[in-house]
């Protein structure tokens, strides 16, 4: 019997986008297939819009708010799939994307390989998302991936992941009291209970940007960016525990590096314990600089202001491009109305 897949969505105040993602989880070609929608306690129409979806092989489900990742352990536990398929509420899956996936598997399947696929960023209209591939968009190890992760701090997002029902045991929980990357944790769990990552490129997910980026999400909250820094901690620990050697090292100390800026000037405390951490390793960390474009209001200004400048304009160019996108969304829904 072909295996069954469970595509597990949690939701919060997702009324705008949780249809278009349930259409596209209800049009996967892969036949056997069940839908788990959690509902986080959302404030708006969600839940309603997910109950039209409901069906014999469509579970919508209601908790009060706990967060994203007890929504996905909720989901989860109710789950009967071998394989796990994650989706988030404003996220889409192209129609093969499942089935390509398990394809490229064979008929001797192994179930601690775990699948990957690509992957691109939208606003409004998928059909003009960006594929853009970074070093993991390729077969790997689990300690090359993790390596490549945090030297290079490329991501796979959420969604591109197949996991089977073994794996999925193996990693455990999703971990409630993350507070930043819980996703990012998560996977890394995963990977460290695989052998092997099989990149599926023909297989697609559409990955909606509505949050910025990274810098944007942490912001200067310091319940925020005390989290980023223990994610931190457990990605290193992570990769350590599949070979501690002098290249794994060097990739943490760098990781350090690269991430040093969002800490800098905000939180001194935990700007110090990653120099330690680098001499630990063996490495030292350098002040981070800023782009150009910031670091003449660091000579102005100080640090403070500059950081600022480089959380808040960036979101005056991402909401700039949100207007002009869903104008445009709407300017060729308009014209494929006036074309029936």
């Amino acid at each position: 019997m072909k295996p069954l897949v469970s595509i597990l969505i949690p939701a919060y105040n997702a009324e705008t986008s949780i249809g278009e993602s349930l259409r596209s989880a209800q049009a996967q070609t892969w036949e056997r297939k069940e839908i788990i929608v959690v509902d986080d306690g959302s404030g708006d129409q969600t839940l309603a819009v997910a109950q039209q979806f409901a069906s014999g092989w469509v579970q919508v489900l209601h908790q009060k708010n706990q967060g994203a990742a007890a929504a996905r352990n909720t989901a989860l536990s109710r789950s009967q799939g071998d394989y796990i398929q994650w989706l988030d509420a404003d996220d889409l899956l192209a129609a093969d994307k499942i089935s390509r996936q398990i394809e490229a598997l064979g008929e001797n399947s192994d179930p601690r390989t775990l699948l990957s696929s690509s992957w691109g960023r939208f606003l409004y209209r998928p059909h003009r998302a960006k594929f853009v591939p970074n070093s993991l968009w390729c077969d790997l190890s689990p300690y090359e991936f993790l390596r490549r992760k945090l030297e290079q701090r490329v991501f796979m997002q959420t969604a591109v992941w197949l996991v089977s029902r073994e794996l999925t045991n193996a990693a455990g929980p999703w971990d409630t009291n993350m507070v930043s990357d819980d996703d990012g944790e998560y996977f890394c769990r995963v990977l460290l209970a695989s052998d092997a990552i099989r990149f599926v490129p023909e297989a697609k997910v559409y990955y909606r940007e509505v949050r910025g980026n990274r810098l944007s999400q942490v912001g200067r909250s310091d319940r925020k960016l005390e989290g980023l820094w223990r994610s931190m901690q457990l990605h290193m620990g992570y990769l350590r525990s599949l070979e501690d050697s002098s290249r794994t090292r060097a990739a943490c100390v760098q990781y350090l590096q690269n991430y040093l800026i969002t800490f800098y000037s905000l939180r001194p405390d935990i700007v110090e314990q990653m120099q330690k951490q680098a001499q630990e390793l063996g490495g030292q960390l350098e002040a981070p600089r800023l782009p150009w474009k910031y670091q003449w209001i660091k000579e102005l200004a100080g640090w403070d202001w500059a950081k600022r400048a480089q959380l808040f304009l960036p979101q005056i160019k991402w909401a700039a491009m949100h207007l002009w996108d869903n104008a445009l969304f709407h300017m060729e829904k308009r014209g494929m109305a006036g074309d029936l």
